[in-house]
């Protein structure tokens, strides 16, 4: 019975405390040549390309539908047409 009521607490007391923590490194690869920092640009100027082209188409056939109000509808819609092109072409790998 004293065996029991020492035991106990000092259970609880060990199960409560901090495990030791492990010491991890790691290592990070940070490709920063002139080549990646290019064709990072290029895909950019890409991408900005596709959803302004977009835009652009969007709001010449919102301006022919509906005016001004319509040509700013039509570039939100064809700017989010592009942006979905966009990404269609960069997961085919263009």
């Amino acid at each position: 019975m004293i065996l029991r009521k020492l035991l106990v607490p000092l259970l609880a007391v060990v199960s409560l405390a901090p495990a030791p923590a492990i010491a991890q490194t790691y290592r990070h690869h940070y490709n920063k040549s002139a080549a990646h920092r290019r064709y990072v640009r290029q895909r950019h100027h890409r991408t900005i390309r596709r959803v302004g082209i977009g835009a652009a188409g969007g709001a010449a056939i919102g301006a022919l539908a509906g005016g001004g109000k319509g040509a700013g509808i039509g570039a939100i819609a064809g700017a989010g047409a592009g942006a979905l092109y966009d990404q269609h072409k960069r997961h085919q790998g263009q």
